[in-house]
């Protein structure tokens, strides 16, 4: 009786566990969907109790630029990496998932064929590169964490269904477990038997294993962060620091905070001497904008009626989908030109019919007033630190060539998720 229970308490904690991952994962379908409000009144709560504590502000934090594009080669590669391993693991899991499913109904034995010839948990295996992936897409800090656990509960359950193996089919499965590796080829798992010698068998072996999982898993995470924030190109000037979204605009930072500062000086702009100051700099229908401020329902994606869309171009198109603008997805369902809705559509409102949108000279400057638990002067990446407050102040429309400002707008002290953590990177 009682193992029978401490099976069933393994498989439910196992699947509380997986289903927590998925949640957490598939905040970003949601986030751009219209069930986007549901979903909130329900976790935002669990976000904004995050953010109270220092030790836990850290997970609702991003730690790969999801609505920058990769400056460097090495980001952008794992961004496509990241896709690769969402499209794969779903597609190879679905493929095992088949195989052993069939396998028990027509009743074939042991699923030693395909992948299983070479690993005993595929299933497992493809579903921990998928959530890889899934982590990439959606970095958030908590996707990681509940990733970790994933692995963890994998680990647990991969034994557990092993030790029943073991009692059904016996010395086959015996053999089969000699010659097939757990969860990487056999070849490749041998590489790492010097772990067997570190961690010595004990009671302890299994929670000494899942911390090492959880140690490796998050701190990869702040690893990446790491290497993200050295490689974002700031400028700064006095209490002023400026981000390009794009990384080819980076040549017009300098320039663009010596409008800004101009603009200030002439009183069209109000910053205080006293306050550090976080400028995003993109084009002015960049659809990522509204998590940073709200500028308008168009940049309300949650509002947008081209989820699905939206969606597969993020998966299937890494960085196209950043470039792409809100009218573009409109003009591919209404078979238009994307150039000539994008014109027609800009939030700048510009009549230029001879303008070439690829090469557009406007840029839209949006300041966050920066707050530090500690009160010091920040710049650079120190702005975008866990216990830093990003508050929206104005979006400023400027002309990148000319150094003219076309319109300062005061915008709500919010996003368009209002008190949502979104992404800083």
């Amino acid at each position: 009786m009682w193992k029978k229970l401490k099976e069933k308490a393994i498989k439910l904690t196992a699947f509380a566990g997986i289903m927590l991952f998925f949640i957490v994962a598939f905040e970003i379908m949601i986030m751009i969907s219209p069930f986007a409000f549901f979903f909130y009144s329900v976790f935002n709560p669990v976000f904004n109790w995050l953010g109270q504590f220092p030790a836990t502000r850290w997970l609702t934090a991003f730690f790969l630029p999801h609505m920058t594009l990769p400056p460097t080669l090495f980001l952008r590669t794992v961004r496509i990496a990241g896709s690769v391993f969402f499209v794969l693991g779903a597609a190879a899991f679905i493929v095992c998932a088949l195989q052993v499913y069939l396998g028990k109904l027509f009743k074939w034995g042991i699923a030693d064929k395909g992948l299983y010839r070479y690993v005993r948990h595929p299933q497992y295996l493809l579903l921990g590169i998928w959530g890889i992936g899934m982590s990439i897409l959606w970095p958030r800090f908590i996707v990681l964490a509940s990733l970790s656990v994933m692995f963890v509960l994998y680990y647990v359950l991969a034994k557990d269904e092993e030790k029943r193996m073991r009692n059904l089919y016996g010395e086959s499965y015996e053999k089969y477990m000699s010659n097939t590796g757990m969860f990487l080829p056999k070849k490749v798992e041998r590489y790492f038997s010097f772990m067997s010698h570190v961690i010595p068998k004990s009671p302890l072996r299994h929670v000494v294993v899942s911390m090492l999982i959880i140690t490796a898993v998050i701190g990869s995470g702040f690893v990446l962060r790491t290497i993200t924030l050295r490689s974002l190109p700031f400028e700064a000037n006095t209490n002023l620091t400026i981000l390009s979204l794009l990384p080819e605009d980076a040549a017009m930072n300098a320039s663009a905070i010596q409008t800004i500062l101009q603009g200030e000086r002439d009183g069209k702009i109000k910053l205080s001497d006293n306050n550090n100051y976080l400028a995003y700099m993109m084009p002015a229908d960049y659809i990522m904008q509204g998590m940073i401020a709200d500028t308008g329902g168009e940049f309300h994606l949650f509002k947008q009626h081209n989820t699905f869309a939206m969606i597969s171009e993020w998966v299937l198109h890494p960085f196209e989908h950043l470039r792409n603008s809100p009218s573009f997805h409109m003009a591919k369902m209404h078979n238009v030109d994307p150039s000539i809705a994008r014109r027609h559509h800009c939030p700048i409102n510009i009549d230029e019919p001879a303008l070439d949108c690829n090469a557009c000279p406007y840029r839209r400057v949006i300041i966050d007033e920066v707050e530090n638990v500690n009160g010091k002067r920040l710049s650079g990446s120190a702005l975008l630190s866990f216990g830093a407050t990003r508050t929206p102040l104005y979006a400023i429309d400027l002309n990148a060539r000319t150094g003219a400002i076309v319109n300062v707008v005061p915008v709500k002290r919010a996003t368009a998720w209002v008190d949502v953590p979104t992404p800083s990177i």
